[in-house]
């Protein structure tokens, strides 16, 4: 789908990568058709019957929690939609960022048009508005345990209704009610019943969610680039580079998903360079953290895929409660706000993750000897006016940060979700942290693709100093000539880390592109 398109939101599924390719991009507008529409009215007409028959229904007339049978006043029920917002405004920590804010607003306009929230068609119009012309939510990054993103949906409620912070053109901090202006807007005033759809929902987890899908789809496929560049070094320097574990016969042996996908991916980063030629000097066996590798990153990649999924039925699906049920006409009481799934995929893929990173810093290690050796030879040669890539040398303890990265990796694959304690006088007994799994996820993401960055540069430093003797693979070449650059203009080792993450997205974006990937 082009982001020059607006995304068309009605009845039919929605993929998570256009959701964030949509919060991505500033300039990209949504718009619901009349599917959506139609079903939003028929899901308003279940909450106001139920609301004219004088039914208890949770949170339309009664009060939140462990208040969940004391009946509010039809007098007071909308002022009783503003205490909402303003009792689960109470997140704190850091901001969320633009791109992230944007998630968190767009999929919660989906779960709207998805028919159980029971908001009306202008509510959801006012949503894609704010969406639409840039508003920006002060939206604070702590709070919600994964029971429904409370906190981070009540600051977005709370501007919708010209109360809380948001952030002006400037990226200064404004009044809500200042930043509705600004874009146009009038303050939504609430209907009985949607101050509760509007922040009860996870649309936090599942719209940053889906930006970290993104990026753990680009660092599966910057695994297999490392990965190639340290094969095509160690066959320089130690003998190795055996391409039969990533054979077609072998992937085919054992059917593991993701596996054959890495392994084809290292073998067309590799094609055309002399790896492809069986080499009777070769070792007959790599390490395993070379060996492996496939293994490795197809149960990584099968996760990504698996988190797709999740986020996919969350997106999808109807977590509102209560339900406004349109096929009954009724308001149904339940659970679906508690992602279970979505938060057991954030937590298993830290560990994948640590697990790509621990193969990473070893291969990295293996890297190290034949860089020593240069850097002797170097010293030697500083006299003479010819002393090769001398003055492009690689930050000699770049594989101490890579073993501190690994470090924190491990730390951070620590169950998260175990630990909610309960609330609201012991009805809220169990939580998921899902939030808080997304939030160390994040940080996991951050940190290997530095390391797989220290990995990249370290491989094609040492094929750069080893020369052209024996052509590259096409993928690897052309890899190692943009890091060329980089290293040629000897940054400090922090913008030497930063810029190769730049080059490694953009080269592994445009091999995404060639080959057809679907990002």
């Amino acid at each position: 789908m082009s982001v020059a398109e607006p995304l068309t939101i009605g009845v039919a599924p929605v993929r998570a990568v256009d959701v964030a390719r949509a919060a991505s991009d500033p300039s990209f507008h949504v718009k619901l058709n009349q599917d959506a529409l139609s079903l939003l009215s028929r899901s308003r007409e279940v909450v106001e019957k139920a609301a004219a028959l004088g039914q208890r229904v949770y949170g339309l007339n009664t009060l939140l929690g462990s208040g969940r049978d004391t009946a509010v006043e039809e007098k007071s029920l909308l002022t009783y939609q503003v205490q909402v917002v303003r009792y689960h405004n109470s997140g704190v920590g850091s901001h969320l960022d633009r791109a992230t804010a944007r998630s968190v607003i767009l999929a919660r306009l989906i779960g709207f048009s998805r028919g159980g929230s029971g908001v009306r068609p202008e509510t959801a119009r006012f949503y894609a508005e704010l969406f639409n012309r840039g508003v920006f939510p002060a939206i604070p990054r702590e709070g919600s345990v994964g029971s429904s993103d409370l906190t981070q949906l009540a600051a977005v409620a709370a501007v919708a209704i010209g109360e809380g912070e948001a952030f002006d053109s400037a990226g200064h901090l404004v009044p809500g009610a200042e930043a509705l202006a600004e874009a146009g807007l009038q303050p939504l005033v609430l209907a009985p019943g949607e101050a509760l759809a509007l922040v009860s929902a996870n649309a936090y987890s599942v719209g940053a969610g889906t930006l970290a899908l993104v990026r753990l789809q680009h660092l599966a496929e910057l695994a297999d680039v490392a990965l190639s560049l340290s094969l095509e070094t160690i066959a320089r320097y130690d003998g190795g580079g055996n391409l039969s574990p990533f054979s077609p016969a072998i992937q085919a042996a054992k059917a593991v998903d993701g596996q054959r996908d890495s392994a084809a991916a290292v073998r067309r980063l590799l094609s055309g360079g002399w790896l492809e030629d069986v080499r009777p000097e070769v070792s007959v066996q790599d390490a395993l953290s070379f060996r492996a590798a496939p293994q490795t990153h197809g149960a990584f990649r099968a996760l990504v895929a698996q988190l797709g999924v999740a986020l996919e039925v969350e997106l999808n699906g109807r977590g509102d409660n209560p339900l406004a049920d349109v096929e009954s006409g009724l308001m149904v009481s339940g659970g679906n706000f508690q992602p279970m799934q979505l938060a057991l995929a954030f937590e298993g893929l830290r560990l994948a993750v640590a697990h790509v990173g621990i193969s990473s810093e070893r291969r990295t290690a293996k890297l190290y000897p034949p860089q020593r050796a240069i850097r002797a030879k170097h010293l030697q040669a500083a006299g003479s006016s010819d002393s090769g890539l001398a003055q492009e040398e690689l930050p000699g303890l770049l594989w101490y940060s890579a073993a501190g990265l690994l470090a924190e990796l491990k730390f951070l694959a620590a169950p998260a979700t175990l630990g909610a304690p309960t609330l609201s006088a012991d009805v809220e007994d169990h939580s998921t942290l899902a939030p808080l799994a997304l939030q160390q996820l994040e940080k996991s993401v951050e940190a290997l693709e530095k390391l797989l960055a220290i990995e990249a540069l370290t491989a094609s430093y040492l094929l750069l100093e080893a020369g052209a003797a024996q052509p590259l693979g096409r993928g690897t070449g052309d890899v190692v000539g943009r890091l060329a650059d980089v290293l040629a203009e000897r940054p400090s080792a922090p913008d030497l880390v930063e810029r190769a993450r730049a080059v490694l997205r953009s080269a592994v974006a445009e091999e995404a592109v060639e080959t057809g990937a679907s990002r």
